[in-house]
């Protein structure tokens, strides 16, 4: 039996006479198993990790637009015969409160839009290179705020460019916000404009769901 292990064995039936038997380790293993009565195979197959999940499930999306002073969220439901909104809305902290007030607000809430809606998978806008130095530490603070809320209640967690984002929704990656804005209001049939911390949410949580599809142009990137 090249390349197999072999065990011998030695059978004593007969006396005075010794019989050497040839095993391999995959026999021997087996062999292990009927007499612990063990199925073969049961501990490998239960240090598997369990499947990933298959994204064309979600059906509940979160989009979050971080921002320390006005954080935007949106949730939508895919449904036919376009996707419909469950919630939006702009988690707002005025100048007056501290940086800590402000992130306490910015996880209070998004767990509260969470426990809610149950949405199961998350959008976030992807980091930016920001000139000013300080901003870009704010912009960090809000964003961890809203993931560190997000992760803990278990969601599978995506970021987007924001030029893929405004590809995806108006088809031109360097659009203003308003044309988002009003894109995601025609897109959801909106009877108003959403405020625009809001709508880059909610085109967040659209460009998501294009992403699911079997053609789509948006890449997402899970962190």
């Amino acid at each position: 039996m090249a390349g197999d292990t072999v065990f011998s064995f030695c059978n004593r039936a007969f006396v005075g006479k010794v019989t050497r038997v040839g095993i391999t380790l995959q026999q021997f293993q087996q062999m292990s198993a009927r007499v612990s009565g063990r199925r073969p195979g049961t501990a490998s197959r239960a240090l598997m990790p369990p499947p990933a999940r298959n994204p064309s499930t979600h059906t509940i999306i979160l989009g979050v637009d971080p921002s320390l002073r006005g954080t935007g969220y949106g949730v939508i439901e895919l449904a036919k015969p376009h996707p419909r909104t469950l919630a939006h809305g702009t988690i707002t902290c005025p100048a007056a409160w501290p940086h800590s007030r402000c992130l306490a607000q910015i996880s209070k809430t998004i767990r509260e839009v969470l426990r809610n809606y149950s949405p199961t998978v998350c959008a976030v806008e992807g980091l930016f290179f920001a000139q000013n130095l300080q901003t870009a530490m704010l912009m960090g603070e809000a964003r961890g705020a809203a993931l560190a809320a997000i992760a803990e209640a278990g969601l599978d967690i995506y970021e987007i460019a924001p030029r893929k984002v405004k590809q995806a929704i108006v088809g031109y990656g360097a659009a203003q916000k308003l044309a988002v804005a009003k894109m995601v209001q025609r897109l959801l049939q909106l009877a108003k404009l959403p405020p625009a911390d809001a709508a880059d949410a909610l085109a967040l949580a659209l460009a998501h769901a294009q992403s699911q599809g079997r053609y789509s142009l948006t890449s997402a990137k899970r962190i």
